[in-house]
């Protein structure tokens, strides 16, 4: 009888322990609302200087896309980037987000591309909210949002 309740128990444990265990290799799982997406550019918010909010002249310029692997890669303009991300839920469809450095081509885009300037605030993404199919990155230090909108295939 003894034995018997001590092999219950060990293995309740056990269940316990691969149930609670992270599915990603790094520590970190990504929210279900994240993984698998791809996002096309809205808006650029800055609050610390007079430009106030930028929109790009062609939305499909501008895509990002985030897999469930953990590998974010986007279309910048005339360029490419990608690199790694990670997210941790607060909630049904907000939490952190962090974004790896990412490494970009650098072909010349025309002017007036935010080629450079999503990637530079990609970097400091801290948190990000979902509503539905728009996606609203926070950066570090209250500095401004990127507002992505989902592309759905």
């Amino acid at each position: 009888m003894r034995i018997r309740a001590f092999a219950i128990a060990w293995a309740s444990l056990a269940l316990t322990a691969c149930a609670s265990a992270p599915s990603a290799g790094d520590g970190s799982s990504a929210p279900e609302s994240l993984a698998g997406t791809r996002w096309r550019l809205d808006e650029l918010v800055s609050k610390s200087d007079a430009v106030g909010s930028v929109r790009p002249d062609d939305p499909s310029k501008y895509e990002l896309t985030l897999t469930a692997g953990g590998t974010a890669s986007a279309r910048l303009d005339c360029n490419r980037g990608s690199g790694s991300w990670s997210a941790t839920s607060s909630g049904p469809s907000a939490g952190k987000l962090t974004f790896g450095q990412m490494a970009m081509t650098r072909a010349m885009c025309p002017p007036g591309s935010l080629d450079t300037r999503i990637v530079r605030e990609l970097s400091s993404v801290s948190a990000y909210e979902r509503d539905g199919d728009r996606l609203v990155l926070y950066l570090t230090g209250d500095r401004g949002d990127q507002v992505w909108i989902r592309v759905r295939e």
